[in-house]
């Protein structure tokens, strides 16, 4: 189907469930340890300038940021890494899968008939990475499944596939 990944073929009324087998993109470790800097940064920041500027305050305003910068930097060089290791994603001939979490994690599968929309996201971070995320919208009360993490032209293949396979596929993703 796209490049990394494999396709399953099975038989009309017979679905083949099982765990994703694509990992995400190796660059998305770094996006999400930059991302969980900046998560942390802007707290850590505020206290740091609001302690050198209130005088009577700075140490309970000191030890604060020097806690969150601690728990930050510790979870930045940890849990993207572990993440790398849980996030799969995979498209099949007749749905979706992907699998997130660290402690809770998630599997998710789409059938391609419940499927209404797809869409790539790229936020600022993301792009600085060439990484994207594809959103496919599904019919199902629990939300959308998420493939984030993806090289931005595979990403890009990934939606116009998608697109083009929903569109034969027969139903009315209600």
């Amino acid at each position: 189907m796209t490049a990394g990944t494999e396709t399953t073929t099975a038989t009309p009324g017979s679905t083949r469930l099982r765990p994703p087998r694509n990992p995400v993109d190796r660059r998305a470790v770094g996006w999400w340890t930059t991302d969980l800097l900046l998560l942390v940064a802007a707290p850590v920041v505020a206290l740091v300038v609001l302690g050198v500027l209130i005088a009577p305050a700075r140490i309970w305003l000191l030890a604060p940021a020097l806690v969150i910068a601690a728990i930050g930097l510790a979870a930045a060089a940890t849990l993207p890494r572990w993440w790398f290791t849980v996030h799969r994603w995979e498209v099949t001939d007749t749905a979706v899968y992907t699998r997130t979490g660290w402690f809770w994690q998630e599997w998710r599968v789409a059938p391609l008939s419940r499927i209404q929309t797809v869409d790539t996201r790229r936020g600022p971070v993301e792009q600085r990475f060439g990484l994207a995320t594809v959103v496919v919208t599904t019919a199902s009360a629990k939300g959308s499944v998420t493939m984030a993490g993806l090289d931005h032209a595979l990403a890009a293949d990934i939606a116009e596939q998608l697109t083009l396979i929903t569109q034969a596929v027969p139903g009315d993703a209600t």
